[in-house]
């Protein structure tokens, strides 16, 4: 079946740290407000026009990286303090300010579904505006992590009970993994080792395509490894609309690629474009690389989007929580065989 036209820098920051927050999650609250990836900061005008506002929208408002039109990380929208009543109190990702000489204790908390459920808030409190932007840029990671995990874990959460229960049938039974994606995503094509869902509307599309190789050396999660095999698979099974065009890497874009771990098992993670060959389809990639030691084997998930003339950002995140809620069947057995081997892969290239 044909591909169908029918119709950051980010730096693995939600992978690689744990961050320590505060909770009121026992407490019963609304569900949250707002439109996905946004952020309301709670801030005088002064400082948001400052250099306060400066530091925040360079963090948080900084391009995604990956897309094929600039899009930011967040939509930023200032409230003055005056302003932040019940109506911005339920959205789902809140940064609030205070700048003050009065402050007592400066410093940035993190607390989770204050007002509403499942909400994400950062506190900032500083003396002045240079501490806020010091404390800022100390902890900007961590805020930004913080806000990227809380998008995922929405988006997973919203698959969690609500799912696909054929393409996870089919997972589950023959590629000994499972996954959670929405409803309506169907099996394109599906050969040894290799299967392609998508879910299809009149104007734009999702779709993951998952395959193994064997995991014969430390090379098998290089870059330069992983980009020929992905590729020599879908100019097989994933034909573009047109004769001879089939689906490819963008390569004159370079990809973001950072190793780290998910489900306690060594994984990389690849961010970047795809195109068409001999045609002229193409959008944003995630592909997530995970080590299933027990089988010797490398499993991969590669979720892309096709939305022409439309914003990208949210579809792919949408794409990415479904690749992370990738699980393994014999995840115990690598638990054992991981801590035994105690995995510290040197990748190059």
């Amino acid at each position: 079946m044909k591909l169908k036209i029918k119709y950051l820098v980010l730096v693995f920051l939600i992978g690689t740290f744990l961050i320590s927050c505060q909770s009121n999650s026992t407490q019963l609250h609304t569900n949250v407000t707002g439109k996905a990836s946004e952020i309301v900061v709670v801030i005088s005008k002064d400082a948001w026009d400052k250099a306060p506002g400066e530091a925040l929208r360079a963090t948080l408002a900084e391009p995604q990286y990956g897309l094929p039109q600039e899009e930011p990380l967040f939509d930023l929208i200032d409230v003055p303090h005056a302003a932040f009543k019940d109506i911005f109190k339920t959205t789902r990702n809140i940064i609030q300010t205070r700048i003050s000489s009065t402050v007592d204790s400066s410093g940035v908390t993190m607390t989770d579904d204050v007002w509403a459920y499942p909400q994400a808030t950062v506190q900032i409190n500083a003396k002045t505006q240079d501490e806020f932007v010091s404390l800022f840029n100390n902890n900007k990671d961590k805020i930004l992590g913080y806000f990227l995990a809380a998008e995922r874990e929405r988006n997973t959460a919203s698959y969690k009970n609500t799912y696909e229960k054929g393409v996870y049938n089919i997972l589950n039974q023959d590629f000994g993994i499972t996954m959670k994606v929405p409803p309506g995503f169907r099996v394109v094509k599906q050969a040894k080792n290799f299967i392609w869902i998508q879910y299809d509307t009149p104007d734009i599309f999702q779709g993951i395509v998952i395959y193994t190789y064997p995991f014969v050396s430390d090379s098998a999660f290089a870059e330069s490894y992983q980009i020929p095999i992905r590729d020599s698979l879908l100019k097989q099974f994933v034909e573009g609309p047109t004769d001879g065009s089939y689906m490819t890497t963008e390569k004159r874009i370079p990809a973001l690629y950072n190793i780290a771990k998910h489900n306690g098992n060594y994984s990389a993670e690849m961010r970047g474009l795809w195109r068409v060959e001999n045609d002229f389809m193409g959008g944003p990639y995630i592909s997530l690389s995970e080590l299933d030691l027990t089988n010797q084997r490398v499993i991969n998930a590669f979720g892309f989007v096709y939305a022409p003339s439309k914003d990208k950002r949210n579809l792919l995140r949408q794409v990415e929580a479904m690749v992370y809620s990738l699980k393994q069947n014999n995840q115990a057995d690598n638990d054992k065989l991981n801590k035994q081997a105690n995995l510290d892969i040197d990748i190059e290239g």
